[in-house]
């Protein structure tokens, strides 16, 4: 009989009230499939690093079937990853992606690897790995474009029993093991923790924009039930019609995100992090997760809405004689002080799951006490108003707080995305430029034979290049300056004729040696861009869908102002004032939150990069609020042209 009633009362409200349905159904599906991406963020990332893991050997204790290794070679900006295989019995495990162990003198390279042999020169990069057997599949790869090399040896090989570095960015040295299940590398571990902060940047403003959808064109429905309350319906009636006609829309509005979400998976895919793109079947989440997502979106709605009714439960008499609800308590914002009193306890020296929590806290603060700021903001407007808009604004910002926050929320959340984004330093890893060079360490004792072999070699392939040994440790440096005139060609050529010079070791220039700093800076500004555009368009969704949402539930007073001779530009400017006057004092207070939760994590100081990420982020944050606001002016003149009463 509910769900009777809910969907005559839903139809009956006309084409008006309707809108506000559809409004909640679209809210919903941005929300939904934004949610998605990000939950689905960390999914993918695992993902690659179970893929990756066989490169991070485990050794064995006993029963070793091989000896591993790993490093890195590089050509032009990119880097090359060579995995050095040798069997210690027969009937080796073969590693993924190929259909067997490979045997000594064999060489095994991934299709983008291989493509990259074919088309530059082979003094560049084929003479290192002449003759490839086969191509790699796809279980071996991070990722679709990734340069993987797997080379087998004989157990007795100098390539598998000569020392290496200990430092895991350069490789793994050899080591036996009993299968080629290893574990996930440390570059993936950090890739994780990173995802999963920048998870709560995104999901904690979804998730209050959902919740935010359940209330929109509350005041059309509490006015709605409040009626049926005073006609005799029971509360458990009241509450059961409101979940039903929530959890409805909210299905219909998770299904229409998750079907968004799949279409635009394929463009996701596209977003180079960790070195290249994704394989597309990363970014989708287990069809278990999708299932609870899908549960969970309108379990979220309609418990928003559940806790909007508690003014037509207790006083339906009230929601009729539209009494302004009782004020907000000062507790609130004892909360986010308390919060932020205790983030840098909360982040030093804790784990990343920690971390994000205290993340997540201080978002949920600022929504907490976002509503109590505005009450303040619109007696303020109110008393120093010197014209009749500002003075409407602060009156209705007064009135109701929440609803004004709803609007002003998503960009003011941005705003502590944006803050704490911006304090992040993208170019401390960036080194001073110096002339070209290619460095190889060699045990003392050999370094003066090595550097002979370096000049043989680099003569007999035409390069020109200076060789000399440097360092007093047990590991001398032999260094080959190529001269300052030497490109990204002839330095791939050198580094192809130096290819073997001493087993084990590459040869690397000092933007190799940094190129995993630089890599996980530009994948921080990466996932900084991507982080600002969700939260920007949640942003800008919750704002427009908002405005709209707040014109149908006020159309009655719109309307009742223009009969009484108000004109609709004075309606208009009182509506910008009542979004841009919380707007800026919010918005400038949740960038400095950020900012505040940020130093922490700090690495040097502020530079340019971040001062013009937090302007353009303001600038943009602002224009998209003022232009949402704007697309909800022809719905304000169609309910005010007409003031007669609705059916609902």
């Amino acid at each position: 009989m509910n769900l009777d009633l809910t969907w005559r009362l839903l139809k009956g409200g006309g084409r008006k009230g309707m809108l506000g349905t559809w409004l909640t159904l679209g809210a919903v599906a941005v929300s939904t499939a934004l949610l998605l991406f990000a939950v689905a963020a960390n999914f993918a990332f695992e993902a690659r690093s179970e893929r990756g893991a066989w490169r991070n050997p485990v050794p064995a204790k006993e029963n070793a079937v091989a000896v591993e290794a790993a490093r890195f070679d590089f050509v032009g900006d990119q880097a090359i990853t060579v995995i050095d295989l040798a069997a210690l019995k027969a009937g080796a495990p073969a590693p993924p992606g190929m259909p067997r162990f490979p045997a000594p003198g064999e060489v095994w390279l991934s299709p983008a690897l291989a493509e990259l042999a074919r088309t530059l020169p082979a003094d560049q990069l084929a003479g290192r790995y002449p003759g490839p057997k086969g191509v790699l599949g796809d279980e071996a790869l991070v990722h679709p474009g990734e340069l993987v090399a797997v080379i087998g040896h004989r157990p007795d090989a100098p390539a598998m029993t000569a020392a290496r570095s200990d430092d895991w960015i350069i490789g793994k040295g050899p080591a036996r093991v009993a299968d080629l299940a290893g574990t996930p590398s440390e570059d993936s571990e950090a890739y994780r923790a990173l995802t999963l902060v920048a998870s709560v940047l995104m999901v904690v403003p979804l998730l209050v924009f959902g919740g935010a959808a359940a209330r929109l064109t509350v005041a059309r429905r509490d006015q709605r039930l409040a009626a049926l309350r005073l006609v005799g319906a029971t509360p458990g009636q009241v509450i059961r019609m409101t979940v039903a006609e929530a959890v409805i829309v909210a299905l219909a509005g998770a299904l229409l995100g998750a079907v968004g979400y799949a279409v635009a998976a394929p463009l996701l895919a596209r977003i180079p992090i960790g070195g290249g793109a994704w394989f597309v079947s990363d970014l989708f989440p287990s069809p278990l997760v999708l299932a609870a997502m899908l549960v969970a979106v309108p379990l979220l709605v309609g418990l928003s809405a559940v806790a909007g009714l508690r003014r037509v439960v207790v006083s339906p008499l009230g929601v009729a004689k539209r009494e302004t609800p009782p004020g907000m308590k000062f507790v609130r914002v004892l909360a986010l002080l308390a919060v932020l009193a205790a983030f840098p306890m909360l982040t030093r020296g804790t784990s990343v799951a920690v971390v994000a929590v205290a993340l997540g806290l201080a978002f949920l603060c600022i929504n907490l006490a976002g509503p109590w700021v505005v009450g303040i903001i619109g007696r303020v407007t109110a008393k120093s108003a010197r014209a009749p808009a500002r003075l409407l604004a602060g009156r209705r910002l007064v009135d109701d707080p929440r609803s004004a926050w709803r609007t002003v929320s998503g960009v003011a959340l941005t705003g502590f995305v944006a803050g704490f984004l911006g304090l992040l330093s993208p170019g401390a890893f960036a080194g001073d430029q110096e002339p070209p060079q290619l460095r190889v360490s060699a045990p003392a004792a050999q370094a003066t034979a090595v550097a002979g072999q370096a000049r043989d070699r680099l003569r007999a392939a035409g390069i020109t290049a200076t060789v000399e040994v440097t360092g007093r440790s047990s590991d001398r440096v032999v260094v080959a300056a190529l001269g300052s005139s030497a490109g990204p060609a002839t330095i791939d050529r050198a580094r192809t004729a130096l290819a073997g010079l001493v087993p084990g070791r590459t040869p690397t220039t000092g933007d190799d040696d940094r190129r995993f700093g630089m890599q996980l800076l530009a994948d921080v500004r990466v996932g900084t861009i991507v982080v600002l555009s969700v939260s920007f368009l949640v942003a800008i969704a919750s704002s427009g869908i908002t405005a709209a949402s707040s014109v149908l539930d006020r159309r009655q007073t719109y309307g009742l102002m223009r009969l009484a001779g108000t004109p609709l530009e004075v309606l208009d400017r009182a509506r910008r004032a009542e979004t841009l006057i919380p707007l800026t004092v919010m918005g400038g207070g949740a960038i400095l939150v950020g900012a505040f939760c940020a130093v922490p994590f700090m690495i040097g100081a502020m530079n340019v990069v971040g001062v013009v990420t937090l302007l353009g982020c303001v600038a943009v944050g602002f224009g998209g609020v003022i232009a949402a606001g704007a697309l909800s002016r022809p719905l304000l003149r169609s309910v005010t042209t007409d003031p007669a009463p609705r059916p609902d």
